[in-house]
């Protein structure tokens, strides 16, 4: 999911204007770029906005990265096998959201599938192929049911075991930051971290915000582009992030039910949803279910549009054409 240049150029007009002006704010937190683009009632507004964005993304990082030794995460995935942990009200509402998206995904999204994911180190200056057996040892510490819970603390009762929000962690804080905009008189609004985006309201002087669709054929440029506003928008695809193996590539997205990166033919798969969480949800479970089942989970999902992009055709659901931008 990229924004085109042109798109870019349009939208990015100034980042000191005066109020009624497109500002703009980037800065580099939960391992990517994160990028505001909002009109505000005047520039008091626009700092006090960006600061709380900041402050929240900042605290949102330090309470849940896995990359931080002293998130309440790492302390959770450190006790696993020992001791159980104490957690407030906040961690609770987590797990309940990383239930219920395991459902909702057919266990696609298990937030339990960081032994596979470090099995699978696509960081590594020279990535492996893990074996059969590996592999089938890291899926003994995954799965979603093992987790044990009790109000006020969680324990993972197997060592090894380990959590990430990682699948949709980003997705959340996209929509937690353009909640906070109203209470600072912004209703114009485009929050884009790492590509996964919340838009509200309109741009000034434009019909809808344009998002420029990634060719993953091509990484860099769009195949096309979509035109919305209220709405989140997420991709998923693995042709930018993985590596080639005796001429089979592998990419990083990896199924939590067979261990392996996902190999069914799809490149990416878009969706445009209420929320950038319900986007990138579907994003992620479309890619990994295959162009079939993604595009029905995507359908039976109310007010979700998405399209899946193969090697062989391009699949999309029926409302989907009316977000396309065809000039």
């Amino acid at each position: 999911m990229i924004l085109s240049s042109q798109q870019r150029d349009s939208l990015r007009p100034s980042a000191t204007g005066p109020a009624g002006t497109l500002q703009t704010l980037s800065w580099r937190a939960l391992g990517t770029d994160c990028n505001l683009q909002f009109v505000a009632p005047d520039m008091a507004a626009a700092s006090a906005f960006g600061t709380a964005a900041q402050q929240w993304v900042s605290r949102f990082e330090q309470r849940y990265s896995r990359f931080i030794p002293s998130s309440l995460l790492s302390r959770i995935n450190a006790a696993s096998g020992k001791e159980w942990v104490s957690i407030d009200e906040e961690m609770e509402q987590m797990l309940n959201l990383s239930g219920s998206l395991h459902f909702m995904t057919q266990g696609v999204l298990d937030v339990t599938s960081l032994p596979l994911l470090r099995l699978w180190d696509f960081r590594a200056a020279t990535p492996q192929i893990p074996t059969e057996e590996a592999i089938a040892e890291a899926k003994k510490r995954v799965g979603w049911a093992k987790v044990q819970r009790s109000p006020g603390k969680v324990f993972l009762p197997e060592a090894g075991m380990a959590l990430d929000f990682g699948g949709w962690g980003k997705e959340f804080a996209v929509d937690a930051v353009a909640q906070l905009a109203p209470a600072h008189g912004i209703t114009a609004l485009l929050v884009d971290f790492g590509r996964d985006l919340r838009a509200m309201g309109l741009p000034p002087g434009k019909p809808a915000w344009h998002v420029g669709l990634e060719n993953p054929e091509s990484p860099g440029n769009c195949w096309g582009s979509i035109a919305v506003t209220d709405r989140g928008v997420a991709s998923s695809g693995d042709y930018v992030r993985g590596f080639t193996h005796e001429g089979r590539r592998y990419g990083h997205i990896v199924d939590p039910r067979t261990g392996w990166p996902v190999s069914n033919g799809c490149l990416q798969a878009t969706v445009i949803a209420p929320t950038c969480l319900q986007a990138g949800v579907l994003s992620t479970a479309a890619f990994v279910l295959g162009a079939d089942a993604g595009i029905r989970l995507i359908q039976e999902t109310f007010g979700a549009e998405g399209c899946l992009l193969t090697t062989r055709a391009r699949h999309q659901t029926r409302g989907f054409f009316r977000y396309v931008v065809t000039n």
